[in-house]
């Protein structure tokens, strides 16, 4: 191997060991400074992802290709190491808490490293392939190149895709921006509301008694089973009954709190700018409004989950938890954007009389279950 291209891939590997580490050291608590701002963290995110993946493009056609160029597998190296890697880095960095929410911060940091680790996977296989060239060539010096076998090319490309894939996503999320992840956040947690509400539609208490007496009859015959269950068949069918009424109540309550998700995504945050999020309010009220809509859908698979185990009263419980958590929500969603940031007023005014409504309908589905609903007004 030429002592250049030795020297660059021994940078390479250093730099992104480098680069791996200050990306998990703990996020400054502080602003980024006035210089920091000028540079834009979201472009100059996208750009660096973009020429990543157009110099590992390069990277991977040189290296499947006879013969192998020590030189020009070197130059791209070094532009990747001199310019694309830092850029990459420094973007990343630049997208802090307090600017971009801590979920966005992570969401960056998670994607960032795992383009350095595929990146660094790519550099090692071209080191394989060099290293492999070299010992062909000291073997038989006389000997035409080989070509790489189809299955080392796979290789090649293989990695690169996973570098592209990677670069993909940062850029998606880049090009989306805060108030777009956000967006896809909330309906992820909807979604998850959806299955959770979609399975306890399909679930039927009388099938689930039926199961737990053939359960605990074993291997008993079917005559025995049946005596056992006719001797308290009154009660049981009023079980069975009682727990088909809390669970059609349970149903009415949980529709309305899908709604939330689905109003706060098309009337809150699709609807807004990225050039909203311009204070620390803002960003404040957004991790919040995060922090509550996240919360419901393990709320609603306990709910669903105690009703299954005939636990009433537990489930009732999280239905309160639901109640609090959906009311405060939708009072975040109301106020998300200050009057200077609001799009639209009559937009907002409308959001706001939405949700009185909305509150008046959990008010009614809620008294089934006689639960606090002072938190809505």
């Amino acid at each position: 191997m030429s002592p250049q291209l030795a020297a660059v891939l021994s940078t390479s590997s250093a730099l992104i060991a480098r680069f791996q580490d200050t990306l998990a050291q703990p996020a400054q608590s502080t602003q980024s400074t006035q210089s920091s701002n000028d540079v834009k963290a979201l472009p100059l995110l996208s750009a660096s992802c973009s020429t990543l993946k157009a110099q590992v493009t390069k990277l991977s056609l040189l290296a499947i290709t006879t013969p192998f160029t020590h030189s020009a597998v070197a130059t791209v190296l070094r532009a990747c190491n001199e310019s694309v890697l830092p850029s990459l880095l420094t973007a990343t960095l630049l997208v802090s808490p307090a600017e971009y929410t801590h979920a966005f911060h992570s969401e960056s940091l998670v994607l960032t490293r795992t383009i350095l680790a595929d990146y660094a996977q790519l550099v090692t296989i071209v080191k394989n392939i060099a290293d492999q060239k070299d010992q062909a060539k000291k073997e038989s010096p006389k000997a035409k190149e080989n070509e790489l076998s189809k299955a080392e090319k796979n290789t090649v490309t293989l990695a690169t895709g996973r570098v592209w894939d990677a670069c993909d996503a940062v850029v998606n999320m880049a090009t989306n921006g805060v108030i777009g992840f956000i967006a896809r956040r909330v309906e992820q947690w909807r979604d998850l509301v959806r299955d959770a509400v979609e399975e306890l539609e399909n679930w039927d208490p009388a099938e689930a008694d039926d199961d737990f007496f053939d359960d605990i009859m074993g291997e008993n015959s079917d005559s025995e089973a049946e005596n056992t269950k006719s001797e308290g068949g009154s009660d049981d069918e009023k079980d069975v009954a009682a727990l088909q009424d809390h669970k059609k109540a349970t149903l009415r309550f949980l529709r309305p709190v899908i709604q939330v998700y689905t109003a706060i995504v098309k009337n809150r945050l699709n609807s807004s700018q990225e050039s909203h999020l311009n204070s620390s309010g803002t960003i404040a009220r957004l991790e919040k409004l995060m922090k509550q809509l996240q919360s419901i859908p393990d709320q609603v698979d306990e709910a669903a989950g105690t009703l299954y185990e005939d636990d009433v009263d537990s489930s009732v419980d999280y239905l309160n938890k639901i109640q609090y958590s959906a009311s405060e929500a939708m009072n975040t969603a109301v106020s998300l954007w200050s009057p200077d940031e609001a799009e639209d007023q009559t937009s907002d005014h409308k959001f706001a009389a939405w949700s009185k409504a909305w509150s008046k309908v959990m008010h009614e589905v809620s008294k089934p279950f006689h639960l606090d609903t002072t938190s809505e007004e």
